[in-house]
């Protein structure tokens, strides 16, 4: 099977599936146009839009499956879809969050939700119109995404994030550890909540000894090594669901605090080790969580063991082989 990711790499999601579609024997790449200082490069093809449009007909020829991201395909305006739907060959549009946040639609489940990353409403549907023309399945990674999408496809396939589990090996938190280290790395501190977080985090200083580290513009091997000197790990607390972060955290071995909306908790698998914590009670859950040492390490735990058995990119693989061989 040949499988063409493109083109806008997100969480280093193209690059991991290319590059276990790869171990199995598979020819698979990803073409990104998405540059930026987390440096994504494994299994991916660095390139723009200029080269890629001069290589865009060799690529609609070889390829058999095309799984684009973030709303984005290999030329502009879409116009390679209706040539790969002319040659009969398989599509997929992951969409990942910011790129179909319809801004009054995430706000009827959900008041403590930012989509300034979001385009217009106009944007969105303008684009999703003219993708699900051509491509009749979509991929999102949760339900939180789901309900922006569905309106558009015919199918659309829920697929978690995917991590290399064996790059991470667990540093649980020590019980005894005196003074605890919080960690937050906020990629968009208003998306992620970063002010409700340090808010609380400074009420805490007042009744608890802890050190507290925000990171930011570092590379992701950079922030994988601090992760794993942590004892607790604050992802997100406005968007509903958590994100690679929460993965990433929960495959190092570190307890994790999330937002996850009240009607999507049934949604997740039951086992879903994270605190859920909002703007109204973030503060609550970090003494929570500070109070109690053994929490921390059995909350560790328990996000190994979710992450290695739903996150793991080969039970990620195993989803998208059915769907592109469906």
């Amino acid at each position: 099977m040949r499988v063409c990711h493109g083109i806008i790499e997100i969480a280093g999601q193209m690059g991991i599936l290319s590059g276990e579609m790869k171990r199995r024997g598979h020819l698979a790449a990803g073409f990104n146009t998405f540059h930026s200082y987390l440096g994504y490069k494994e299994h991916l093809i660095n390139t723009n839009g200029y080269d890629l449009r001069s290589t865009a007909p060799h690529i609609m020829n070889f390829f058999d499956v095309f799984h684009f991201h973030y709303a984005s395909s290999l030329l502009p305006d879409y116009a390679d879809l209706p040539v790969i739907s002319a040659k009969g060959k398989k599509m997929f549009m992951h969409h990942w969050g910011n790129d179909v946040r319809f801004h009054e639609k995430a706000r009827e489940n959900n008041p403590f939700v930012y989509t300034g990353d979001s385009p217009s409403n106009e944007v969105m549907d303008t684009r999703l119109t003219k993708i699900s023309r051509y491509v009749e399945e979509a991929i999102v990674q949760d339900y939180e995404v789901l309900p922006y999408v569905e309106p558009y496809y015919e199918t659309v396939h829920v697929v978690p994030i995917a991590i290399d589990i064996g790059k991470f090996q667990p540093h649980y938190p020590l019980p005894d550890k005196k003074r605890p280290l919080i960690l937050h790395a906020p990629t968009n501190p208003k998306f992620k909540g970063t002010e409700f977080i340090e808010a609380a985090i400074e009420n805490l200083r007042n009744t608890h000894d802890f050190d507290y580290r925000r990171i930011e513009k570092m590379s992701h091997a950079q922030v994988i090594d601090l992760y794993r000197e942590a004892d607790l790990i604050v992802d997100q607390v406005l968007c509903g669901s958590h994100g690679l972060l929460s993965v990433e955290s929960m495959a190092l071995g570190k307890p994790v605090i999330a937002f996850i909306r009240p009607d999507l908790v049934a949604r997740f698998p039951k086992d879903l080790p994270i605190i859920n914590a909002n703007p109204d009670d973030v503060e609550e859950k970090i003494r929570m969580v500070l109070d109690s040492p053994g929490l921390r390490e059995k909350k560790g735990r328990l996000g190994r063991a979710y992450a290695k058995r739903v996150h793991a990119k080969e039970a990620v693989t195993d989803q998208l082989i059915r769907l592109y061989k469906s």
